[in-house]
């Protein structure tokens, strides 16, 4: 009755059925000591028909140091799972070389027959910059994104590249496969920052903003709308927000934020539960109490 009644409240608000996509994001991250505890919950996710599922990508973390390297677990989620879309919330551009990240991707989506997407951000770990990679201000940091994204395009998208960037170069680079899904993968912007915000209007199909009062993230919206109209796309980002819950017994505060989510543009949840509750049972209570709400 409940379900049926925000369902119906929402259509006549909107004049069409309300369509949220919802995305786990699993209690421990990428930690090995969650890897059989993930591929249980991404299974049960992946037969229930939830979303997609994203792990962040960190080799050095504040919950640990002992992590999984994301892009090969989500090899090893693919191969695991037939439907669920798979990706990082997210990725630090500026931490690989992007036209080797380009290539990890790619081979992921063609492993997963299409179902992967590509977390974007700029990082924000300054002792895994100078652990894994090289830590820069955060100007140039945003500019690497900007550049390592270009080139990541271009890489799946063209049979040859040469790439003469201020930060990167390529002769002659080829990447085949292709990824299966074209023109490519789904890029997810995260971040709140103003660079950050016109980098998701300039590339994203999807904009993770992690603002949470509602003037500020209508703010932060404006932002992606206005650079997205700049760079002349015929549309803007879908929005994407994160909702956590401590408990099962939440389950009417979960639905009033989502309808609250929805007020504001937002079509993806990024979700999940606190790691000593029931993570497999959320999944189930998700895909069975919350979702048919939203459809």
């Amino acid at each position: 009755m409940v379900k049926s009644c925000i369902k119906n409240a929402l259509h006549l608000m909107t004049g069409k059925p309300v369509v949220i996509k919802f995305l786990i994001h699993p209690p421990m991250g990428n930690l090995s000591s969650e890897l059989r505890l993930n591929l249980e919950a991404i299974r049960k996710a992946d037969s229930l028909g939830i979303d997609g599922f994203v792990l962040p990508d960190h080799y050095m973390s504040p919950q640990g140091n002992e992590t999984l390297e994301a892009w090969v677990t989500l090899a090893y989620f693919a191969a695991a799972t037939n439907n669920i879309r798979l990706g990082t919330l997210v990725t630090p551009i500026p931490l690989r070389p992007p036209q080797l990240l380009a290539k990890m991707v790619s081979t992921v989506d063609v492993l997963s027959k299409g179902r992967c997407f590509l977390g974007i951000g700029a990082g924000w770990s300054k002792d895994e910059f100078k652990g894994y990679s090289q830590w820069d201000e955060a100007k140039t940091r945003v500019e690497k994104v900007d550049e390592g994204v270009a080139l990541i395009k271009r890489l799946w998208t063209e049979p040859v590249v040469d790439f003469k960037g201020k930060y990167y170069r390529v002769k002659g680079a080829v990447l085949l496969p292709k990824p299966v899904q074209k023109p490519h993968p789904p890029l997810l912007f995260g971040g709140k920052g103003t660079k950050m915000l016109k980098l998701a209007g300039k590339y994203a199909d999807i904009c993770f903003i992690s603002e949470e009062e509602p003037e500020k993230y209508l703010l932060a919206k404006s932002e992606v709308i206005r650079a997205s109209k700049e760079q002349n796309r015929a549309s803007a980002p879908s929005l994407a927000r994160a909702i956590g819950v401590k408990t099962m017994y939440q389950r009417d505060d979960f639905h009033s934020e989502i309808e609250k989510a929805s007020d504001l543009g937002v079509s993806y949840i990024v979700t999940g539960v606190e790691r000593e509750q029931d993570y497999v049972g959320f999944i189930k209570f998700l895909a069975e109490d919350v979702m048919p709400s939203f459809r």
